[in-house]
């Protein structure tokens, strides 16, 4: 609301008349001549609500460049005024001087004058009139009487017109608008002066209060019109406040929804207004009714039934929306899972059990410490619909399923695809240096390079060759039953990455084992945790003196995962739906052992050799005792005196053979060396192929005893 600002004429003596109202300042000797090196100084203030002013009638000094000899120099409170030398006129004074020379409201004026030691000639000096003057504060628009303002000698007061009160500031003019009318279950509140318009500078508070089983309704009646700008922003305000709620605030001629259900028995009307404008603004009527409780127990949750609002004693199932859950679950209190629980609708309009909903956290994805898969990047977040990334240690591995995992709403890392359990790093298997290549004439054979047969093992025992075995992934290696029979339950030395044996002749002195290492860094020392010889295998003689190595397969799982490199990588087991015939098949047989000129080699060597026909390979005499027995387990081959022999026992027989480059296909392993009548004849083999069920189903029962037992 505005009204015009009315000045009223209102005289006041001053509280002391001590100090003098007007005076003369004059330089020393005036008007005969001030003397050399003269000083003189002068300070006056003026009173409360009064300025000082100056006013030079002369001014003959000597003159000088800058006034450097002789100086007169006026200044305030902020700083100098004016610095003077030589001579100027009245008139010159009073255009260009006098009206500068004037301090600020209570302020104060100080002069300053200096002469040097010698003059050529006399000055008279200055001399100026001072006088203290009243300030007319009711003539600044900034005085901030919002209604009369009255001025006096050395200062102004404020008044307001009927009705209104000066407020704290001593400034504003308001009117007292508040009122508590608690008790009161019905009434009207309106804004000061309505249906007229509402005061200005208003700071209206009406306080509401019940009985705690009920709720205060409100509702708007007659002409609603508030203040609001040209940008539709509240210039007055309308609020209402509960403890636990606010309505508004509301302004403009747009009557707000009605009727407010506060859901309270406790409520504040405030209404504020500035100093302008000339709206009616608002008449609000009160009455009570019975508490209802809200549809809404908690966030993130749904009630079952669904009302908008409840009675006392309504009972309603609260359930959490998807991907969220009770955060802290008690035994007792109405819940049902963690999901679930039930609520009462209470007299005074709150629900008996609030248990808040929270997002599903499925907590850090668990990896194994010492396992090839890893996370891409920083976990971003654990909570519902939160995403995170895998990938593997090295290019050795390939990552299954390959596809980015959400936290699901059932607080499980689930893929794309819907899969529950963690992807897995699978060994790239079958995979050599192809690139060294070899065709020369293990018996007959060539010495290996290292990369070209990554997944041949030595095996020994107390420093004795036991035979070799062929990794299949990076926990477990597969070889000949016979080889660890009797040594399943006894430390063996495994040893992986290598082709040179001379090398381990640096690893028997146990403290310089990590040097070693460090010399030869494709080397792998591999311990055995168990091994398990196939439950079939038995090599004892039958009735009529034959002996069978039937069976003659074993797998043997390390303490700790295999580091695989270019030096050291699994071979492929054979696909079971292959069904390969032997016969006429070339591949390629590898170990250290019995060679044309030695007992054992000190390379790893490899030879080249063909499946022979289940005819030529059956019921082949071992001496004239007693001859081996054939079975469909079996395989032998051979290529005119090359062959397996003595120490390559558990050995790998793999296709296609190596080197055969044009294969773009994984090397697979076939055969593992078994027996034979003599070296250089034909060797036999175990077919792996007819072991496949055995070995996963082995490795999985293993693998799910550890995972239980973690």
């Amino acid at each position: 609301m505005f009204l015009p600002m009315i000045s009223l004429l209102i005289l006041f003596l001053p509280l002391s008349t001590t100090a003098p109202l007007s005076g003369w300042v004059q330089s020393p000797g005036y008007p005969r001549g001030y003397p050399n090196e003269a000083k003189a100084t002068w300070k006056r203030c003026a009173p409360d609500g009064h300025t000082l002013s100056l006013t030079l009638t002369h001014l003959d000094l000597e003159d000088s460049e800058d006034c450097q000899n002789d100086i007169l120099e006026i200044s305030s409170d902020e700083g100098t005024l004016v610095s003077l030398c030589g001579q100027k006129s009245y008139k010159e004074l009073q255009s260009s001087v006098n009206p500068l020379l004037q301090s600020s409201v209570s302020g104060c004026l100080m002069l300053s004058f200096t002469s040097d030691f010698s003059n050529p000639k006399r000055h008279t000096g200055y001399r100026a009139f001072y006088t203290v003057q009243d300030v007319d504060e009711c003539a600044n628009p900034d005085n901030s009487c919002t209604q009369f303002c009255s001025n006096y000698i050395g200062g102004y007061r404020c008044f307001c017109r009927l009705g209104y009160f000066l407020g704290e500031d001593q400034h504003t003019c308001t009117v007292n608008c508040s009122k508590d009318l608690s008790g009161s279950q019905t009434g009207t509140v309106t804004s000061p002066g309505y249906p007229n318009a509402y005061a200005e500078h208003a700071h209206c508070s009406y306080t509401l209060a019940v009985d705690q089983i009920l709720q205060l309704v409100l509702e708007f009646a007659g002409e609603f019109d508030i203040e609001k700008d040209e940008k539709g922003q509240c210039t007055d305000t309308l609020m209402i406040k509960t403890p636990s709620k606010e309505f508004g605030p509301f302004c403009g001629n747009a009557t707000p929804p009605s009727p407010l259900l506060t859901e309270s028995h406790q409520a504040k009307i405030l209404f504020n207004s500035d100093g302008t404008g000339f709206n009616t603004g608002f008449k609000l009527t009160y009455r009570t009714t019975g508490k209802t409780c809200p549809g809404v127990v908690t966030p993130h949750s749904s009630l079952n039934p669904q009302k908008p609002e409840y009675l006392k004693g309504d009972q309603v199932i609260v359930r959490c929306d998807l991907g969220y859950v009770i955060d802290t679950i008690k035994l007792g209190n109405g819940i049902l899972n963690d999901k679930e629980y039930k609520s009462v609708c209470q007299p005074t309009g709150s629900w008996s059990s609030v248990f808040p909903c929270g997002l599903v956290d499925c907590g850090p994805p668990d990896i194994p410490d010492d396992g090839p898969l890893q996370l891409l990047g920083e976990i971003p977040g654990t909570q519902y619909q939160d995403e995170v990334q895998f990938k593997c240690e090295s290019t050795y591995y390939t990552l299954e399923p390959n596809e980015s995992y959400f936290c699901s709403a059932e607080g499980y890392w689930t893929s794309k695809s819907g899969n529950t359990t963690l992807p897995r790093c699978e060994a790239v298997c079958g995979k050599a240096e192809d690139g060294i290549h070899s065709v020369s004439r293990i018996l007959g054979g060539a010495i290996a390079q290292l990369g070209q047969i990554p997944w041949q093992l030595l095996l020994k025992k107390d420093g004795a060759l036991k035979g070799g075995a062929s990794l299949i992934n990076d926990r477990w290696a597969l070889t000949a039953a016979h080889v660890v029979d009797g040594l399943e339950h006894l430390p063996i030395d495994i040893y992986g990455g290598l082709v040179d044996q001379r090398q381990l002749n640096q690893l028997k002195n146990n403290k310089m084992k990590k040097d070693v290492m460090k010399n030869f860094p494709n080397l792998a020392v591999l311990d055995s945790e168990m091994i398990l010889i196939h439950p079939g295998y038995d090599k004892s003689k039958t009735k009529d003196s034959r002996l069978s190595f039937d069976n003659d397969i074993a797998l043997i799982k390390f303490k700790t995962r295999a580091k695989l490199s270019q030096a050291l990588r699994p071979v492929c087991l054979p696909q079971k739906k292959e069904g390969v015939v032997m016969e006429g098949q070339v591949g390629t047989v590898s170990g250290w052992g019995k060679t044309e000129k030695r007992e054992e080699s000190i390379m790893l060597r490899h030879v080249n050799i063909i499946g022979y026909s289940d005819s030529k390979c059956s019921d082949v005499p071992l001496n004239r005792n007693s001859k081996m027995i054939y079975t469909k387990n079996m395989f032998c081959a051979g290529n005119n005196m090359k062959d397996s022999c003595k120490g390559d026992s558990g050995g790998p027989f793999v296709l296609p053979y190596i080197g055969k480059s044009i294969e773009k296909r994984p090397y697979r392993l076939h055969g593992l060396v078994s027996w034979g009548p003599e070296c250089g004849e034909k060797g036999y083999y175990t077919k792996v192929e007819n072991y496949l069920d055995w070995i996963k189903e082995t490795m999985e029962k293993e693998e799910n005893t550890n995972e239980s037992e973690e």
